[in-house]
């Protein structure tokens, strides 16, 4: 059977054509580098198979397109297909599990050195001239953090949140760690699991490792704040939807937080009005944890492999 492929945002993973040829042998393919909302049901309309990243597709656009019957999602989360209509109407959805494992397990500890440091800052200082003028051998205006001894929470103990536990571990840390799956909980000689309200108290250092449910939306709001440590320090490199953001920046201004390192945002790009863009202490990056060559071809290789597999009848890797 010929069928008509659709990938509405290649430009996420690719910008050589040539990863797509592979496609062109199991029928028509149309390429869109990227694709609005507003222009997801008229492309996929006559798609067999669908590949998105972050793409938005809606149960309005699902229920459109009669001819659809696979729909890859290219990256760990999927939120972004309405996965109930999508099982209704008998179709495949897969994603790609597990490949940014380590590249998001890092980026946690990049901005958390960050705040511990001020990398950045003392960077810029220095090259615009500051320690040349200096006349002591150093200057800073922030005292560092040393995370020996510190207590580290890790919320969601899944691939990445075990990474993230055994670098806290290296860095002579205590961890301590939640999780909804029981069968994640398997006694470590370095991890303690807890109750979320009780990681919360104990916790300097926590870090978020869940995907965007119903349950987590505004996980993190004026209660859970409040039972956390006066100076905590908190990083998110999940979704940006577990934040409750003025709860947050409320936070961040009265010094109740020390600060926080955040990879994700509930909207994203984020528009001009976001509270946390003038917050304080508030480090932002552009969703990139997971943006790394190593990680992109592991992706890609994966993707490969959920493609093939459904077109051969042995689905794996099923949302």
């Amino acid at each position: 059977m010929k069928h008509t492929i659709v990938i509405l945002d290649a430009y996420t993973l690719s910008s050589n054509d040539s990863d797509w040829e592979y496609l062109k042998e199991f029928g028509d393919l149309t390429v869109y580098e990227r694709t609005d909302e507003d222009q997801v049901a008229q492309r996929i309309h006559n798609a067999t198979i669908v590949l998105t990243n972050d793409v938005p597709i809606s149960s309005q656009a699902i229920r459109g397109a009669k001819n659809l019957q696979y729909i890859s999602v290219m990256s760990t989360g999927y939120d972004a297909v309405d996965i109930e209509t999508a099982h209704d109407r008998g179709i495949i959805v897969t994603n790609v599990p597990a490949y940014s494992t380590y590249s998001v397990s890092q980026m946690t500890f990049a901005l958390l050195l960050e705040i511990c440091h001020h990398v950045g800052y003392h960077d810029r200082e220095v090259h615009i001239g500051r320690w040349q003028k200096t006349k002591d051998f150093f200057f800073s205006d922030f005292p560092g953090i040393e995370l020996h001894g510190k207590t580290m929470g890790i919320v969601g103990y899944g691939q990445i949140g075990s990474a993230v536990a055994q670098i806290a571990h290296a860095f002579g840390m205590k961890v301590l760690a939640y999780t909804r799956n029981s069968k994640r909980k398997v006694p470590l000689p370095h991890v303690n699991f807890l109750p979320f309200d009780d990681l919360c108290r104990m916790s300097d250092i926590i870090s978020f490792h869940i995907p965007a449910t119903e349950e987590t939306n505004n996980l993190v709001d004026s209660r859970t704040l409040s039972l956390m440590k006066r100076g905590a320090i908190l990083i998110n490199t999940s979704r940006g939807a577990i934040f409750d953001d003025i709860a947050v920046v409320n936070a961040l201004k009265s010094g109740h937080l020390k600060a926080i390192g955040i990879d994700v945002l509930r909207r994203e790009p984020p528009t001009d009005n976001n509270p946390l863009l003038q917050a304080p202490n508030c480090i932002i990056t552009p969703h990139i944890a997971w943006y790394t060559d190593e990680a992109i071809k592991k992706c890609l290789d994966i993707n490969r492999s959920n493609i093939i597999a459904f077109l051969q009848n042995k689905i794996i890797n099923s949302v």
